[in-house]
């Protein structure tokens, strides 16, 4: 993700669980050398990937940040010792 700043990355969790992450970049340089040349040059860029999060994930928790291009996604879970299932 290098490159990328906050406002670029988009990070959603979709229905059943899914972690979503997306980015799109757009970059034009301009080189402007007096009557002689003219040059614009033109870089886009999109991607996306999905995870599938585990049952017990929190996503309601989920905790993200971007530091030097490492986006970190925080999902915490519950305890699954603590989850029990209770049938007659």
């Amino acid at each position: 993700m290098t490159g990328l700043n906050k406002e670029e990355v988009k990070v959603d969790v979709e229905e059943g669980g899914v972690l979503q992450i997306s980015a799109e970049r757009s970059v034009q340089r301009e080189e402007n050398n007096g009557d002689a040349m003219h040059r614009v040059e033109c870089a886009t860029g999109r991607f996306s990937r999905s995870f599938t999060l585990s049952a017990n994930a929190r996503m309601d928790q989920l905790k993200t940040s971007i530091d030097n291009g490492v986006l970190t996604v925080t999902v915490p879970k519950d305890d699954l010792n603590l989850l029990h299932v209770v049938s007659n």
